[in-house]
């Protein structure tokens, strides 16, 4: 009975506890350890304190608070990264803390606008001035105006690109790759130009041709194997190129738009185009003569009337041989 009167840690007699000793102690030298129920208020973690007056204040085991702000008001007020009181946060504090030493981490409910990749920031007051927690705005170009007005490739600004980022943007660290709707114009295979500015000049991103020959006229002009230019060639280059690396392999029908060659008699029988076109400045002009003799045509011909050993008049009279 005396050492349960003189116990002050806690007061037994204060705290009107059992006088059943088995209750809660062993018979282990000094009694110790003891063991409460205290279940109704787990002591875990940050809250495993072994003094007991320092949440039952002046021997007060009936009517001690349990809810957070009770004990934590102090921590609470002082908070400032956030600034709790400023953004009037809840006071029930296990809606955002755990009972881990420090209380940290700390989770707090941000569905409305996920922290992630790009937006995993720690300092809640980057994006909360001023500790602003209701009026924070959530569009992109609240926080990024900057960014969008310092971009260059391509400019922004210059070519007026929507404000929402989330257009082309995801929040990877760097906000890259960045995803552009291009589908007007794929940007596949040789199309695929990274440098926006190789086709946009001087950031024109309105007006901007999409014809091949508005790309392409000084490749078209400097071709000599065939000559395109001499050849007068269409414009369109997609007639006969696709957009593979280098352009190559080209396709050009020749049977159906000028002469069978892959076809017919004479497929197989050339091997390169100067065969026939022996001026490769002009590709218009063409020759049968170099494969045809004139011995053997005379013989092929003997009794035509109005045979003419010429190229033009062989084609006049054998367009589709």
């Amino acid at each position: 009975m005396d050492d349960y009167a003189q116990t002050t840690n806690p007061n037994h007699q204060a705290a009107n506890f059992s006088t059943d000793c088995n209750e809660c102690h062993t018979t282990a030298p000094g009694w110790m350890p003891a063991i409460l129920n205290h279940d109704f208020f787990p002591l875990t973690m940050g809250h495993d304190i072994q003094d007991c007056n320092e949440c039952h204040i002046n021997g007060n085991f009936n009517n001690t608070p349990t809810d957070c702000f009770a004990c934590h008001s102090d921590d609470y007020n002082a908070t400032s990264d956030p600034d709790h009181q400023a953004a009037n946060f809840p006071t029930d504090c296990v809606l955002c803390h755990t009972t881990s030493p420090g209380w940290m981490p700390a989770t707090v409910n941000h569905g409305f606008f996920p922290l992630t990749l790009g937006h995993d920031i720690q300092d809640c007051n980057e994006c909360h001035i001023n500790g602003n927690f209701t009026n924070t705005p959530t569009d992109c170009f609240a926080c990024h105006a900057d960014d969008y007005n310092a971009t260059t490739n391509p400019d922004h600004q210059a070519a007026n690109f929507p404000t929402d980022c989330a257009s082309c943007h995801s929040t990877n660290p760097g906000w890259m790759p960045a995803v552009l709707n291009h589908d007007f114009f794929p940007l596949t295979l040789g199309h695929d130009i990274q440098e926006c500015a190789s086709c946009h000049i001087n950031g024109n991103y309105t007006t901007t041709p999409t014809d091949c020959f508005a790309c392409h006229m000084d490749d078209y002009n400097a071709t000599t194997n065939p000559n395109h230019s001499a050849a007068q060639f269409p414009t369109d280059c997609v007639t006969c190129h696709t957009t593979n690396p280098g352009w190559m392999p080209a396709t050009f029908d020749h049977d159906s738009m000028y002469f069978p060659i892959y076809s017919g008699q004479h497929e197989g029988e050339w091997n390169q185009c100067i065969d026939c076109h022996i001026n490769t400045s002009n590709y218009a002009v063409f020759t049968c003569v170099t494969c045809h003799t004139q011995i053997d045509m005379d013989d092929e011909h003997e009794g035509v009337s109005g045979y003419v050993y010429q190229s033009n008049a062989c084609f006049a009279c054998h367009p589709n041989p």
